[in-house]
Parts: structure tokens; sequence; C-alpha cells
């Protein structure tokens, strides 16, 4: 018996979509190409991955660093890898918002309709952010040395700290690709996905050592991810012991990863 072949592109005509890696890895460049260019031609995401976090560490290291440590030169070289991981969690936000908003303009309902692999579309949206958390690293980095932070260590603890870092943004933005796919209304979209990284940012060793915390704070902060990504960043980047440290921080990046990005990928294929 002969099959049709529904023509690519018929809106609410749904096709097969193509298992091969290699349409599969095609796919998700070129998908990862129109993210990007709209992330170029967005204000606001280039704030987010740039200004931001550059004005946090303004205000934290020449506001707040003299109460917090006595020492603002002191202080700078605590922060500054605390600002690098900083800088993901508020630029991996996107990766909902963004997911939201094609769902609601209609072109994920295109790309549904074409012989489009259904992973393509959200693999390019984390490989696009990805791509923009690696710009905002390199911003952050450039910034500090401008300001006096200094790396004591190599380029390959530089590179492995920056990579540790991405990896993690990577799992974020799979939980935040999860709730851009969940939650109704791009409202709820930006406040949840704010509020769900408030935690990560603020009970970490971000700002401050835990051991200046109360107990059941610093039982909190000491299991947080974050601060993990926090503390490994911080050993390669200035020195000292990397350790359990390092395999935790891929340890939860890798968790967070096999959790949400199979339930995004769910979310894709059934969201209505």
């Amino acid at each position: 018996m002969s099959t049709v072949r529904v023509p690519a592109g018929v809106p609410g005509v749904p096709q097969p979509a193509p298992g091969t890696a290699r349409e599969v890895l095609r796919h998700t460049l070129v998908l990862t190409r129109r993210n990007l260019r709209r992330s170029v031609a967005s204000p606001g995401q280039i704030i987010d991955a740039t200004l931001m976090p550059v004005a946090l560490a303004v205000i934290f290291l020449y506001v707040f660093g003299g109460a917090i440590a006595g020492d603002s030169a002191q202080y700078r070289q605590y922060l500054m890898p605390g600002i690098m991981a900083l800088t993901i969690t508020i630029t991996c936000r996107t990766a909902g918002i963004a997911l939201h908003e094609d769902f609601a303009s209609g072109v994920m309902d295109r790309y549904r309709s074409m012989p489009v692999a259904r992973s393509a579309a959200l693999a390019a949206r984390i490989l696009a952010d990805t791509v923009r958390m690696l710009a905002s690293q390199l911003v952050m980095l450039a910034f500090g040395v401008l300001i006096g932070f200094r790396v004591h260590t190599g380029v390959l603890a530089t590179v492995a700290a920056v990579g540790v870092v991405l990896l993690y943004g990577m799992a974020l933005c799979c939980l935040q690709a999860f709730i851009g796919l969940t939650a109704r209304g791009i409202e709820t979209v930006q406040s949840v996905s704010t509020l769900a990284m408030v935690p990560f940012q603020y009970g970490s060793s971000i700002f401050v050592a835990p051991d200046t915390m109360p107990g059941w704070l610093r039982l909190f902060v000491e299991n947080n991810p974050m601060t993990s990504v926090v503390d490994t960043a911080r050993a390669l980047l200035t020195g000292g012991p990397v350790g359990s440290s390092a395999a935790l921080a891929v340890a939860w990046s890798l968790g967070l990863i096999a959790v949400f990005a199979p339930l995004s990928v769910w979310k894709y294929r059934t969201h209505r």
C-alpha cells in the first residue's frame, strides 16, 4: 500500500518528525541561529546577559563590600566567581519565557506541522541560551579584570570554571523550559521563573560564606546546588581545593538535566 506524503508546512497537519541524529542536529542548529538572531535584536536579553550582572557586582562590591568583608579588595576576589554564577540564573529565564511566547504566537504550531524533530526546538532554545550565557561569562571575566579581580590559577582552570558554570546554566535552562511550557500566561511564566531562582541566588555562598550564617540556614546553603557550583568556580579561579564541590556541581547539573529535559520534551509534545 502506498502512503501519501503530506506537504511540509501545512498548518494543523502533523507530520512524523525525522529521527536520525544528523537531521536532529541540522534542525537544532537552524533553530539555534533563529533564536540567536532574535536575542541580538532584543535589548532586554542583552541587558540581562551583560549590564544586569555588572550592576549587581558594582552594588555588592562597592556599596556592601566594606560592611560584609571589611575590605573591598579582598571581597572582590570572593565575589566575582559568585557573580559569574549569578549571571546564569538571570540569563536562563529566557528559556521559559521565549518558549511560552513561541507557543502563544503560533510559531511552535508551525514547527509541529513540519517534519522537524520534536527535540530540536527545545535543544535549540537551550543551545542559544548557552551561547548567551557564555557571552555573559566572558563579559563578567573582562569586567572583573578591569576592576582588579585576578585569576591565580591558569587557562585550563579558568576554562574549567566557565564550563562548570555553563553546565549548571544548561540545567537551569531545562528547569525554566519546563516552567515556560507548564505555566499559563506570560505574566505567570515571568513571575514563577524569577521566583524559582531566588533560593538558588540568595540561599548560597555567592555573597557570604556559609559559616557566618545561622545553623538552620547554613544547612540549606551548604546543600544548595548553587553553592557547589560557586565554590568550584571560586577554587578554580582563585586557587584552593576543588574536590567534592566539583563532583557535587556536576552531579547536581546532570541530575537536573536528567529530570527536567525529559519533562520539557513531554510538555512540548502535549502542549495545547
